[in-house]
């Protein structure tokens, strides 16, 4: 790269600092993202990883460190980074609503782990769900292997409360469904700032929950 344009990037990249920048709904990933398998990106992640402990001035020839990129690598595409892959995507086992349930299901305080996509560090907190039977139900497990889904991946919290939401709708078959997210950030936590105290929240409802009353009494249920 010209050193002119890589100090013009540089310059922008400081400016930006810890701004959000405006994001798309869908994570960005190129055409060719799942082109190569998973044993192919898991060694190139640890060699380019090691690499990146050599300039750090690590030893890694310590017997802590030797397995560290190849550790790394694993926990990437394996834990961290599977909701990028479509192959992973939860399949929702469905029932039809025969008891005829017309009143909101709320699933309060699922646990996830997520990435910060600004600076690779965790995200971590609770996601509330609810909707409201458009005829089928989902099995409960799967609202909590959902919200995983989109969270194992390098997330902005905003995206990833929409993107859960969209992908209820799709599977429930009805527009009346809501999301609450409330995390905390390490990128705010451990650097920048250091501040260990704060949580954000976001949420995205749809349907009747942009109702005043259904929205209160959703929130009365998860204690918000």
């Amino acid at each position: 790269m010209d050193k002119n344009l890589a100090n013009e990037l540089l310059k922008q990249w400081e400016e930006m600092g810890d701004s959000h920048i405006s994001v798309k709904q869908e994570t960005p990933l190129r055409e060719d993202a799942f082109e190569m398998d998973d044993a192919l990106k898991i060694e190139l992640i640890a060699k380019h990883f090691k690499e990146i402990m050599h300039v750090l001035g690590l030893d890694l020839t310590d017997e802590s460190l030797a397995g560290t990129p190849l550790r790394v690598a694993k926990m990437y595409v394996n834990e961290h980074f599977k909701g990028l892959d479509p192959k992973n995507r939860p399949e929702p086992t469905m029932f039809e609503n025969s008891y005829k349930y017309s009143e909101m299901l709320v699933e309060k305080n699922i646990q996830f782990h997520s990435t910060c996509e600004h600076h690779f560090v965790p995200i971590y907190g609770f996601a509330h769900v609810a909707y409201i039977s458009g005829g089928q139900v989902i099995g409960l497990s799967k609202l909590n292997r959902i919200v995983d889904y989109f969270a194992r991946r390098p997330q902005v919290q905003e995206r990833m409360t929409v993107q859960i939401a969209q992908e209820l709708k799709k599977v429930l078959g009805t527009e009346d469904v809501a999301v609450i997210v409330d995390a905390k950030h390490m990128c705010v936590a451990s650097r920048g700032i250091k501040d260990c105290s704060s949580s954000t929240i976001t949420s995205s409802f749809h349907g009747k929950f942009m109702d005043a009353s259904t929205r209160a009494e959703l929130l009365k249920y998860i204690g918000g």
